[in-house]
């Protein structure tokens, strides 16, 4: 890691395929930390940050069809780059608990697998672009593909699918490399059987975390 001021808060870092819960799961324990005292900030990728927030409708805008791989890759890391700088690492140093819905596992998935770019490059572009900022935790909600497709579903009534949710194909290689990346780096995450109740998710989660604060 590089010279990083001393951090006092928390790293925490939910990940899984599109449609695992990770929204749902992050609103809840932002609600039940948040109610045993601890200051917390709740934010995603890509995104986080207003150039973020511009770099993903670039990411995710259907117009974009064009986009290459690399240029993606690219993109995804230039996001976190700025979502580290400007919100993750001020709120570390300053105490707070971060939770974030993504990070770098996702982008070694979609982009090193999905894309058939390498896990060892994407893993380097993002040491690089984070300055090698690692999680204290990351949970990764593993759940099998008859759930995701329910949770897609209803998340698409009444909203258009983004540019990566388009191709199925696609998707279903990203939830295969959750699987690979687990093979590479067996104790980076911790894996929470998302086919449960959302309330039984949501109490592994909590349980997951009050042992690292």
């Amino acid at each position: 890691m590089e010279n990083h001021r001393p951090l006092k808060g928390k790293f925490f870092v939910l990940e899984g395929s599109d449609g695992s819960g990770k929204s749902t799961v992050a609103t809840g324990l932002y609600r039940e930390l948040t109610a045993r005292g601890h200051r917390v900030l709740k934010t995603r990728e890509p995104g986080g940050s207003p150039i973020g927030e511009e770099i993903r409708e670039l990411l995710l805008n259907p117009q974009n069809s064009a986009m290459a791989p690399r240029t993606e890759a690219l993109l995804y890391a230039a996001s976190r780059a700025q979502h580290v700088a400007q919100v993750i690492l001020p709120a570390l140093e300053e105490g707070k608990v971060v939770l974030c819905e993504r990070y770098i596992f996702s982008s070694i998935v979609y982009q090193g697998v999905g894309r058939n770019l390498g896990i060892e490059e994407i893993f380097r572009l993002n040491q690089w672009a984070t300055g090698a900022l690692v999680p204290h935790l990351t949970l990764y909600l593993d759940t099998d593909n008859l759930k995701r497709e329910e949770r897609l579903k209803k998340r698409f009534l009444g909203e258009e699918p983004d540019r990566l949710e388009l191709d199925g194909d696609f998707l279903e290689r990203v939830h295969r490399g959750y699987g690979k990346v687990l093979e590479v780096f067996p104790h980076a995450m911790k894996i929470i059987d998302a086919t449960q109740s959302p309330e039984a998710v949501l109490k592994q989660c909590v349980a997951a975390l009050e042992k690292e604060l």
